[in-house]
């Protein structure tokens, strides 16, 4: 117990030193190698709930920032924000201990009044969507408590969306009733942030498939459009492309034409892949080919003319072929981009129809990402590729976004409403063995990159150091933060991990979630201090159970004290934030009472992102 006299710097970590590379001159050959920038180095997604990750502003409110969502092997639904304004970069944890299902990962909505609405659900195995949001505008690093949407169906995949014409009602639309497209009106959070059905849910699309994939865009104004398959290509063959929309106004599902299909609240519109169902809504049918079609990404070009991105893939699964489909105001102009290799992972002889991906530029919807085995210094690796098309659907330009990776770089998206940003691009990088964690594979193990340089400086945050040790007493400064290395007890899992004088950050026994307590006031978090590592010993599928929680043994744990208010960070991400006010710092013992401290450092100043 002493303190140091010198001062000293946090220095970066090494996958601080990792996400910063983006263009390094390799020796294998001479050729350069571009990777991307790294933001989390544990997340993935799946291609069916969005939006995944989007940018907001609003001047007035002095907001300009962009969030990504996704879900780790531990089962961590995590999310990471950038404020463009002060350049800075942090990790929050959404939700811990959840399935461990890449389908999870969780979609944003902006509210009127620029509070951020984040949903997730599990896989399709239980009969709710989950919901956080946020109590300050525009500032996910403050969401509120975690509620729940009940259904009586089980939920997957859901997108929302607020429309000019009804700003006063969410429409989300889901994986739901008999596995098919579905849609509800909710009402906008009250003052509790609880939301109710204002209307349905209403199953849309009834398919001779059983699960029908869908992608969701809208004008923003008043309808919603939906890019359909028949079912899954495993079990389809053919898979048939179809493309309808709706109008709010009417809760009426159209083709293209503007012709009415269905009456949405009297029953779902039948879909089939018979001649006779081709004659009679032509204009529903986007792709009837004799292979196995799987849809992408839908988006509006600036005509307000839907584009869609779409793959075909072949009777045996092993050649995927990335197409673009335009309507022209006439009929569906289609173009072959690129192939796509087959399945991009790791797993021999599971999901064979698992594209690299493709992403649209929703601002500019004749720009195509495409994730497509190139031969580079490593072997043959999936790598990001952009293309630009002309109005006749022809590509006039191609650019290696990703070059000589070691990894594959899958499942891009470009995050709405980013024209005016720097960070637009984001793709999946690394190893994958399943959407899901089991014994018998473990899961998903990839990153987050992206194509934005400001991480780099957003992570060259520092402070002064001063103390190191095992125990502190005296005073601390006006802004500080605490880091420890704590190996909890995992028998006696409760009690005091760390007390800062009267302020103490423990564990509750019953619940698993951390308190951080002060003067007779309790701020109880909404994440347990657990991971879902159990499902690695479990057989692999949903299957509608809540594992035991894996307690967490090694912690390293980060508490900032920043003008009255206490941030509170779990091996990086954020979690809890407490409003304790002005605290007691002078003559105050800085300790871990209940568990063993292994190492113990305090900094002068505020740190951001808990590094």
């Amino acid at each position: 117990m002493h303190h140091l006299k010198i001062k000293k710097k946090i220095a970066l970590s090494f996958s601080m030193i990792f996400a910063i590379v983006w263009q390094i001159v390799a020796q294998t050959g001479g050729e350069s190698v571009k990777t991307g920038y790294e933001v989390t180095a544990e997340g993935a997604w799946c291609w069916f709930a969005d939006p995944r990750a989007i940018h907001h502003e609003n001047p007035k409110k002095n907001i300009n920032k962009s969030y990504i969502g996704y879900i780790d092997v531990h089962g961590n639904i995590k999310a990471m924000q950038y404020d463009f304004v002060k350049k800075q970069q942090v990790e929050i944890l959404v939700r811990s201990w959840f399935q461990p299902d890449d389908h999870d990962n969780p979609t944003f909505l902006v509210l009127p009044d620029d509070r951020v609405m984040i949903f997730y659900s599990r896989h399709s195995d239980e009969r709710c969507f989950y919901y956080r949001i946020t109590q300050k505008p525009g500032d996910i690093a403050t969401l509120g408590e975690e509620k729940r949407l009940e259904t009586d169906h089980n939920t997957t995949y859901p997108s929302a969306f607020i429309l000019a014409d009804d700003p006063d009602h969410i429409y989300l639309c889901w994986r739901g009733i008999k596995w098919h497209p579905t849609i509800a009106k909710l009402s906008l959070p009250d003052k509790a942030g609880e939301v109710k059905f204002a209307g349905g849910p209403y199953q849309m699309v009834q398919s001779t498939g059983a699960r029908p994939y869908v992608k969701y865009a809208s004008n923003g104004k008043d309808k919603i459009y939906m890019a359909y398959t028949t079912g899954h290509p495993d079990n389809e063959n053919p898979n048939y492309l179809y493309f309808s929309y709706v109008d709010i106004s009417k809760m009426t599902l159209c083709d293209i034409t503007t012709k009415e299909l269905s009456d949405i609240a009297a029953g779902p519109f039948q879909v089939n892949k018979t001649p006779e169902f081709i004659q009679r809504h032509p204009y529903t049918v986007v792709d009837s080919p004799s292979k196995r079609d799987w849809v992408w990404q839908v988006a509006i070009d600036k005509q307000g003319f839907p584009v869609i991105a779409f793959v075909r893939i072949s009777a045996d699964k092993k050649s995927h072929e990335y197409y673009y489909g335009r309507w022209t105001g006439k009929d569906w102009q289609k173009t072959f981009l690129v192939n796509g290799g087959g399945h991009f992972h790791q797993t021999p002889n599971l999901e064979m129809c698992y594209s690299g991906g493709m992403a649209i530029d929703p601002d500019n919807t004749d720009v195509v990402y495409c994730s497509a085995p190139v031969e580079g210094s490593h072997g043959n690796v999936y790598e990001i590729i952009k293309l630009r098309l002309d109005a006749e659907g022809k590509i006039i330009e191609r650019e290696e976004i990703t070059r000589n990776s070691t990894h594959n770089n899958i499942r891009p998206y470009v995050l709405q409403n980013s024209q005016n940003s720097g960070l637009r691009l984001t793709w999946m990088h690394g190893n994958y063995y399943d959407w899901i964690v089991s014994r018998s594979r473990p899961g998903y193990p990839t990153g987050i990159y992206a194509d934005f340089p400001g991480f780099q400086g957003a992570q060259k945050e520092s402070h002064e150091l001063i103390f190191e040790g095992q125990e502190f007493r005296g005073k601390l400064p006006d802004q500080f933060t605490v880091r420890v290395k704590i190996q909890l007890d995992s028998i006696a899992y409760k009690g005091d991990v760390l007390k800062i004088g009267e302020l103490s950050y423990a564990i509750d026994s019953g619940s698993l979630k951390p308190e951080i307590s002060y003067r007779g006031k309790k701020w109880v978090g909404q994440n347990k201090l657990a991971t879902s590592d159990s499902w690695l010993r479990m057989e692999r599928g949903p299957d509608g159970k809540w594992h035991t929680p894996e307690k967490i043994r090694e912690l390293d744990f980060v508490l900032v004290y920043d003008k009255g208010v206490c941030f509170t960070y779990i091996n990086g991400l954020l979690d809890q934030q407490a409003g304790v006010g002005k605290i007691q710092r002078k003559n105050i013992t800085v300790s871990s009472p209940d568990h063993k401290l292994q190492a113990m450092s305090i900094y002068k100043g505020a740190s951001v992102n808990g590094k």
